[in-house]
């Protein structure tokens, strides 16, 4: 299993993190719902990506680091 992430801003108000190498569904539920816990927000995960609401973009970097994913933020 690759544990790497592209972090980026999907757009207005919300963090969306997109795999690049495919994992089991339950693992993506099981992640958003670490991520929602830990920000302390709602989103969701479908279509092997995870929505997380709000700006919470270094947040969601630090907890997948310490997680062991290797993240990369994209845009700007």
């Amino acid at each position: 299993m690759c544990k790497a992430l592209i972090i980026g801003a999907g757009g207005v108000g919300t963090v969306v993190t997109q795999k690049i190498a495919a994992n089991p569904v339950f693992t993506d539920v099981m992640l958003a719902r670490l991520l929602k816990t830990r920000c302390g927000v709602g989103g969701a995960a479908k279509d092997g990506e995870i929505i997380i609401q709000g700006d919470h973009r270094d947040r969601v970097v630090e907890i997948l680091a310490k997680a062991g994913y290797k993240c990369k933020k994209a845009g700007g």
